[in-house]
């Protein structure tokens, strides 16, 4: 299997390898913000967090995401997150499907997270790009991603329907091998402002 689980740790956020046991403190997450009602992303319904764990665990058997429970400092879930669309042959994947709690959007924990994943990407597995995909009509996500140093790739039109049946655009951004170090000095130095 590429990329194997794996638990990263930081500060403010730990990543750990997505488990069944982690239903209740995850739908206690979703809860934050009743997030589920976003319109231009999609995010589980407290009753559909275990499905929604049982769907990413079956895409990790066979091969094509490996999926994380985002953990607070304190330990408790907040999110989750993946590497997906994993490509061992050319040694890509994207990081994706990410929500968090209300409470500790726009807060260093996001930025930990991933940068995080972003280091395993590039300095552990190899990868020549890691890739980050969302609705055009998702501004909140887009300034997020393009604040991480991403470059956008291009939109895919009409690429899949909003949970409310809605057509979405998806922006296609990523971030290259030789790239990486500009953007890891980008995210210890924001990092290290969020520390303040």
């Amino acid at each position: 299997m590429w990329p194997e689980p794996v638990t990263l740790r930081g500060r403010h956020a730990s990543l750990v390898p997505l488990e069944e046991s982690h239903a209740p403190g995850l739908q206690a997450a979703v809860q934050d913000g009743r997030l589920w009602e976003l319109r231009v992303t999609n995010v589980p319904g407290v009753e559909e967090v275990p499905a929604e764990i049982q769907r990413r665990l079956a895409l990790q058997a066979a091969g094509s995401m490996l999926p994380f429970t985002v953990l607070d400092a304190a330990g408790r879930p907040v999110g989750m997150t993946t590497f997906m669309h994993i490509d061992p042959t050319h040694r890509r994947v994207e990081i994706g499907s990410t929500w968090y709690a209300r409470s500790v959007q726009r807060t260093a924990l996001n930025t930990e997270c991933k940068s995080m994943l972003l280091a395993h990407a590039f300095d552990v597995l190899g990868c020549i790009a890691v890739e980050f995909r969302t609705s055009s009509q998702n501004e909140a996500s887009r300034r997020a991603i393009e604040r991480l140093g991403a470059h956008l790739d291009g939109v895919l039109r009409h690429h899949m329907r909003h949970r409310d049946g809605s057509l979405r655009d998806t922006c296609v951004y990523s971030i290259v091998a030789g790239e990486w170090p500009a953007v890891r000095a980008h995210l210890d130095a924001l990092l290290a402002r969020q520390d303040r």
